[in-house]
């Protein structure tokens, strides 16, 4: 018959293996308390079957436990590509005309948010060439106002 320790240590690794392969954190929990029961069936070579499955479940639970208690969760809903407020006030140079009833383009010296062009709206209209600030961002596009 295959010795206990074995039996423990085989399954912690396929479990780390099922680990790496997921990224999840939630089975490394198992395959480590499936090592340490082969370490302690190891040490105790006549612990009884049932001790081994109560200490594995143990094991396995408080340290899953604990780890769900300490793990700081990341936020989910990234902001990368987002208007995060720090555009507003930006100024640009108008190079396609915008007015209410048709959206231009507006161009600025240093990039914002990843590109030196945006599609430009206005309440009024603004001609080519003259500078605007931007007063808020809609989607893809920035609502500019002309710069006073």
């Amino acid at each position: 018959m295959i010795d206990g320790m074995w039996v423990w240590g085989a399954i912690g690794l396929i479990l780390l293996t099922v680990e790496m392969a997921s990224g999840t954190f939630y089975v490394l929990w198992f395959g480590v308390a499936a090592l340490c029961t082969a370490i302690a069936v190891w040490m105790f070579p006549n612990m009884p079957h049932a001790i081994q499955f109560v200490m594995f479940a143990l094991l396995s639970f408080s340290s899953l436990a604990i780890w769900r208690l300490n793990y700081k969760k990341t936020e989910t809903h990234s902001r990368v590509g987002q208007a995060q407020g720090e555009e507003i006030g930006r100024v640009g140079i108008v190079f396609e005309a915008c007015g209410s009833n048709q959206t231009g383009k507006i161009r600025f010296t240093q990039g914002l948010m990843g590109a030196k062009e945006w599609v430009a709206i206005s309440n009024q209209v603004i001609a080519e060439g003259t500078e605007a600030r931007v007063i808020a961002v809609e989607g893809n596009a920035l609502r500019v106002e002309p710069n006073q």
